[in-house]
């Protein structure tokens, strides 16, 4: 037997093995409906504090359930991420470290447990794992990244293209399954936005939202990178690494541009030729001041750095207003239709995202804001109206805990912890003290690093040459912005850390050769 057919005997074993005898009463058993964006931070939701847009709808799922205060990720990149949640392993076990590698639909996942025990499965939007999904009696996905406007979809594997905007399309057609599946059965349902991804395309019904607004800098946005030398070869600053057309919205067919992230120089005008002419043109006259001012400004350096912020604020946060609307429509749905009661919602994201913090946007690192990943959830009667959660979790315990609600046996070999014990009272002494990172991808100018995060401090190893390590102290120092690594009265606190590192890679099996330089202080 060769290896392939080995691995998928050994996952149907599995997953046979998980199998429960189904429970007479089995459609009353809770529906989960699990909703996730692409690159939302907390930063930009208004429940978790934030000055720069109001999310209603995220907000009124918090009031009505849980909102955890320190939900991570395990790998800040997009099909990392979404590998770990269908998994609840971390990437090199799940085979996903970054956004080339094939997922492997073989291997068990909480989907193909769900539907084996008597669940009806659904994904709409966004999939991002180049593979085909499996696991589900319904699947019609966004290929790759997908498109903001009139965008395809691949519809259990036939091409198909909707006319409209991304949000509303996966939307609707997320309601549409949900009025045709089988009401003898429980379901689960994944709706996963492309949105906010870059290039932050907004609903035209949005363009002007924010013209008015001026927003504030991050306390970190002129970060001087002292004591990190590494991030001064990152390409992801909006002063210098933002494309004019892509990320701005303006038109620059001969203007000088610098070409950044692999953005081609034809990648905007593509987008656009999508559209409609209905959509062109209302897309056309909602950029008009803002191409007019780029034009007719004689901009300094600090101008443009603040103008490049502006417009990169004012586009990625119009674009949550439709995923904002989204979340409503769907809670909506659930309560006129007697669904709620019965139904696990959870809101996440696939991980942060950098709004002008250490003057960059993007993902990857492992501070704060990258590492971080809003998560919501609400089961009346299950959890508690309105608390705030701080335990310490992770995308790894997503599939343990919608396989515990669901009544359905944990594989051991799912690396995360359900999240049911922490939905009512819980007991934070019990519960994990620290959570461990590990970024492959090597892109962008960003390094492979790793690291482990305590309530007040973290601890980053980046493979760099030569290796650098960061220490930071987060109750002192929130913004990251001072390297404590090598200061004389911290030696104690990196020699405990590096300990929690080891214990960690050798609880999640990360392989022997990547745990290097341990014992360098």
């Amino acid at each position: 037997m060769n290896l392939k057919n080995f691995i998928l005997v050994s996952a149907m074993g599995l997953l046979m093995s998980c199998v429960n005898r189904q429970p007479e009463n089995a459609k009353n058993r809770p529906n989960i409906v699990f909703i996730m964006t692409d690159d939302h931070a907390t930063q930009a939701i208004s429940c978790y504090g934030s000055d720069l847009n109001k999310t209603p709808h995220i907000d009124r799922m918090a009031d009505q359930g849980m909102r955890f205060a320190n939900a991570f990720v395990t790998n800040s990149i997009s099909a990392p991420s979404r590998a770990v949640a269908l998994t609840g392993k971390y990437s090199h076990l799940n085979g996903i470290k970054d956004n080339h590698d094939v997922f492997d639909s073989t291997q068990v996942t909480f989907p193909k447990l769900l539907r084996a025990n008597g669940y009806e499965t659904a994904i709409v939007g966004k999939w991002h794992l180049k593979s085909r999904p499996s696991g589900f009696d319904y699947w019609n996905v966004l290929p790759g990244q997908g498109l903001y406007y009139n965008p395809e979809f691949i519809k259990m594997g036939k091409d198909t293209v909707y006319e409209g905007y991304v949000t509303d399309i996966t939307t609707d057609l997320a309601l549409e399954w949900l009025e045709k599946r089988n009401s003898d059965k429980p379901f689960m349902m994944m709706i996963h936005h492309k949105a906010p991804h870059r290039n932050w395309m907004p609903d035209t019904n949005y363009l002007d939202k924010y013209d008015e607004r001026q927003f504030p800098k991050p306390a970190s946005f002129y970060d001087d990178y002292e004591g990190r030398e590494h991030m001064k070869d990152q390409k992801l600053t909006i002063a210098e690494h933002m494309d004019i057309a892509w990320d701005f919205k303006v038109p620059c067919d001969t203007c000088p541009i610098k070409k950044v992230n692999r953005i081609p120089r034809n990648a905007y005008p593509v987008v656009l030729n999508r559209m409609t002419p209905q959509q062109r043109q209302a897309w056309e006259e909602g950029y008009v001041e803002e191409i007019k001012k780029f034009y007719s400004t004689d901009f300094t350096p600090e101008e443009r750095t603040d103008w490049n912020f502006q417009r990169y604020m004012e586009d990625y946060l119009r674009t949550i207003i439709s995923v904002d609307n989204s979340i409503g429509k769907i809670n909506q749905y659930l309560e006129k239709h007697g669904l709620a009661e019965n139904t696990l919602v959870i809101y996440t994201s696939d991980q942060g995202f950098f709004l002008g913090e250490h003057g960059i946007f993007d993902k990857r690192y492992m501070y704060e804001e990258s590492l971080r990943t809003p998560l919501i959830m609400k089961y009346p009667g299950k959890i508690k109206k309105g608390l705030v959660n701080e335990a310490m979790v992770q995308n790894i315990d997503f599939a343990p805990t919608f396989l515990d609600v669901a009544g359905v046996e944990i594989p051991g070999a799912m690396q995360g912890r359900s999240l049911t014990p922490l939905f009512r009272v819980p007991d934070l002494e019990s519960w994990r003290d620290a959570v461990y990172y590990r970024f492959y991808a090597n892109g962008w100018g960003v390094p492979k690093h790793h690291g482990v995060r305590t309530e007040n401090f973290k601890l980053i190893h980046f493979e760099t040459d030569p290796n650098s390590w960061e220490l930071y102290n987060l109750k002192e120092d929130p913004h990251e912005l001072n390297n404590l690594y090598g200061e004389p009265e911290y030696r104690e606190k990196i020699r405990e850390l590096k300990d929690k590192m080891e214990a960690l890679e050798d609880k999640y099996q990360i392989p022997e050769e990547k745990q290097d330089n341990k014992n360098e202080n």
